[in-house]
């Protein structure tokens, strides 16, 4: 996922149903008739609406707690490069070792 429809999910816009599929968020889904629309917003639970009064500090959140994770994630993937190069390079000074 790039990182528009990242920061979309994030924002609760859209929901990623699987690799490549996308739905967007019912609240600004259209509708055929008024009716459908306030029959389906009324069944979407508070935390989800995007006119809940604490939506904006759920964003950030959100936000925060994906710049964590990726954050971790980077210091995981630089751990075992150096633990790669560590013992490559215990390997080539132990082929050097011939005597």
């Amino acid at each position: 996922m790039n990182a528009a429809l990242r920061n979309l999910e994030l924002a609760k816009l859209v929901k990623k149903v699987r690799n490549g599929v996308c739905q967007i968020n019912p609240m600004l889904a259209g509708y055929t008739t008024p009716e459908d629309a306030e029959a389906t917003i009324k069944v979407i639970p508070t935390a989800a609406r995007l006119d809940n009064k604490n939506y904006v500090a759920s964003y950030h959140k959100a936000v925060a707690a994906y710049q964590d994770q990726l954050a971790e994630q980077r210091k995981k993937r630089a751990a075992l490069a150096a633990a790669r190069k560590a013992a490559a390079d215990k390997h080539r000074g132990s082929l050097h070792a011939v005597g």
